[in-house]
């Protein structure tokens, strides 16, 4: 005689379901923007990087004012190094930090030797003219720096470059970056010649990281609009085709 368990096994009959349900479409993605800030973001530290980059700036000008260049220089570098050493107790990345304390270092370096408190903004009027002639000229050739070093970062390649169409989406974006370092080099120039220290430090503070986030945004919205891989630009110059 069959137990309870054979029983139940053998002769109660299966349940009747329905028909299985169809898979669930993936949902459109709406979030390829997140990754897109995020990389573009981390290569500039965060939004605490940028911030962290304003404030040996903010210190330098009030110390030279009040207790002389020398004082002011070593101000700044301090600030600089306890901007390293927090976020290495924060465990968060200190590529920026080491390349914002090296950059201060040669600022600092350039101060002490012009002997003014200007020349600490000599080397970052100089960096602007400098991208922003790269950036421009990156556009000519027909090779946007902001597509370029989209494909280097994440692997993409160089494929876009045959889709005339995203060409123009990174060419916007490039643009951008060039309004930005122009703007920079022009307004903080004309500055340094008029021995406005002051105005030097607001200018730093007022086009760095405020302009950097306009420019982020516009890029943001060219690599999402480009689909991010070379295979969804083959698809999008099929479409224009």
């Amino acid at each position: 005689m069959p137990s309870s368990d054979e029983y139940a096994t053998t002769r109660l009959p299966r349940a009747v379901t329905g028909p299985e349900p169809a898979p669930a479409e993936d949902p459109p993605d709406d979030t390829a923007e997140g990754p897109a800030q995020q990389t573009l973001l981390e290569q500039l530290g965060g939004f605490g990087g940028l911030i962290y980059s304003t404030l040996p700036v903010l210190l330098f000008v009030p110390v030279n004012t009040l207790f002389g260049l020398t004082a002011a220089i070593w101000a700044a570098l301090g600030v600089a190094a306890a901007i390293l050493v927090w976020r290495l107790i924060r465990r968060e990345p200190i590529q920026p930090a080491i390349s914002g304390f090296v950059g201060v270092g040669i600022c600092a370096l350039i101060a002490w030797r012009v002997g003014e408190a200007k020349g600490f903004f000599l080397f970052g009027i100089y960096t602007s003219l400098i991208y922003g002639a790269a950036f421009l000229i990156s556009i000519l050739v027909r090779r946007p720096l902001v597509g370029v070093v989209w494909g280097v970062l994440n692997g993409h390649g160089g494929d876009w470059r045959g889709d005339s169409r995203v060409v123009r989406l990174y060419d916007i974006a490039t643009v951008a970056w060039v309004l930005v370092f122009g703007a920079r080099y022009l307004v903080q120039h004309h500055l340094y010649d008029a021995d406005s220290t002051g105005w030097l430090a607001t200018a730093r503070i007022a086009m760095g990281w405020p302009l950097t986030a306009i420019a982020l945004v516009v890029t943001v919205w060219a690599v999402r609009r480009a689909g991010h891989l070379p295979a969804a630009s083959g698809r999008h110059s099929a479409d224009a085709d």
